[in-house]
């Protein structure tokens, strides 16, 4: 479908005339080249500072808003849902999901129903918000907890893992799936690089701790825009 092409390709995708074709200079300008790094490399770019959650809201992050296709019918939470099946679902009127399915990498569970996953913020807004989020303004707020310009900012899981997270780091919370540790880490560390966001030091020091294990892991992130 559209979405899966759309979400993989938005922080890239050029539309391009006949009439009005992009010189090679303004084209390289326009392409993002991801950076690519050893996992223990990624985390120690990572700025450790203290973290305060003073006056955090869920509100004050916009969510889930009309998403990549506006025309679509469908919000963000339905394009990514759409974008991660396994097994396509039927889409209905008003964007109603059927059918189709779904791995949900955090606990290895495979899921046939739309109403029993949630879309899962790899950093939860609380923790954007005491990372660095409490100085963007309410439009960049909103681009970070719609993000589809990369796959490892919304992750479509099992809501029970959701709940069991809330919005901890990986200091207190990880996928109870052992495999999964590796890529947890690696996109978690991949989404604050992106966009900016600080560890508090317990936070960096566990971090430091899963990227000695995960030797071979490698992160690949580009700065949000």
């Amino acid at each position: 479908m559209i979405i899966n092409l759309l979400r993989g390709a938005a922080a890239f995708c050029l539309a391009l005339t006949p009439l009005a074709l992009p010189t090679p200079a303004a084209a390289t300008a326009l392409v993002t080249v991801p950076e690519v790094l050893p996992l223990e490399d990624a985390v120690g770019k990572l700025p450790v500072a203290e973290e305060d959650r003073t006056g955090y809201t869920r509100d004050s992050f916009k969510h889930w808003n009309t998403g990549l296709d506006a025309a679509d019918g469908c919000d963000t939470r339905d394009e990514v849902l759409l974008a991660e099946a396994v097994q396509e679902p039927a889409v209905a009127a008003g964007c109603k999901l059927s059918g189709g399915k779904w791995n949900s990498y955090y606990d290895g569970v495979e899921v046939g129903e739309a109403d029993k996953l949630g879309i899962d913020h790899m950093v939860p807004l609380a923790e954007a918000w005491e990372s660095g989020a409490v100085t963007w303004d309410a439009e960049r707020r909103e681009a970070y907890a719609n993000d589809q310009g990369v796959a490892a900012s919304l992750v479509a899981v099992t809501a029970r893992t959701i709940r069991s997270k809330a919005d901890q780091d990986p200091a207190t919370w990880m996928p109870p799936l052992p495999e999964a540790h590796c890529r947890y880490i690696g996109e978690w560390t991949a989404t604050k690089l992106r966009w900016g966001l600080a560890a508090d030091q317990t936070e960096a020091e566990a971090l430091k701790v899963y990227a000695e294990a995960c030797e071979t892991t490698v992160v690949h992130y580009s700065p949000a825009p």
